[in-house]
């Protein structure tokens, strides 16, 4: 093989490799999120830190979720729109992706005890794990005060956000969806 024919290859390879990176990061939607969605954070910006107390005593921190392509969802007993959206996130996202240890899933409950978030689990029927968010703490890192509790956080592996939701929109929920098999696909 001369020189010709391995810069050749060697071109055709890069420009493989570049289409294959840049076609994977095309599935993720570049999103301009509406003012009055309420957040306080961005897309592409990493994570913050934060510590979540699970129902069953374990704590999870950021570092422990490094790595994992991770979904946080803001949640509370009281709201009738969380209660329509999590049945479709424990059948369509928590179901499908719950074995796979590059994935991690969070509901965190909003200023409600215990016992509460314990029944309101078991009420719907969810096996994802919730958190307790007794002071808003949570929520407040990543919404204004005064701003609506339905709302998902999905953030890559490097840590960044990478796509959020309000409400629950079918559209929003499949592009989601969508959103997160891709990033798992990576490798």
């Amino acid at each position: 093989m001369n020189n010709r024919t391995k810069i050749g290859l060697l071109m055709l390879f890069s420009i493989m490799v570049t289409f294959a990176a840049s076609s994977q990061s095309a599935k993720i939607p570049q999103q301009k999120i509406p003012a009055d969605y309420g957040y306080i954070v961005k897309t592409g910006q990493q994570m913050p830190d934060i510590n979540l107390q699970l129902t069953d005593g374990t704590t999870v921190t950021t570092a422990d979720l490094k790595g994992k392509v991770v979904m946080l969802q803001f949640t509370a007993s009281w709201c009738g729109v969380c209660r329509k959206e999590m049945p479709h996130i424990e059948n369509e996202i928590w179901q499908k992706h719950k074995g796979n240890n590059d994935f991690a899933l969070f509901g965190i409950d909003l200023k409600e005890p215990l016992e509460t978030v314990k029944k309101f689990a078991s009420d719907m029927k969810i096996t994802y794990p919730l958190a307790l968010d007794p002071d808003g703490e949570i929520f407040y890192t990543f919404a204004a005060e005064g701003a609506g509790v339905t709302r998902n956080v999905i953030v890559d592996r490097t840590g960044k956000i990478v796509y959020m939701t309000r409400l629950f929109k079918e559209e929003e929920f499949n592009e989601m969806k969508n959103v997160i098999d891709s990033l798992l696909e990576e490798s």
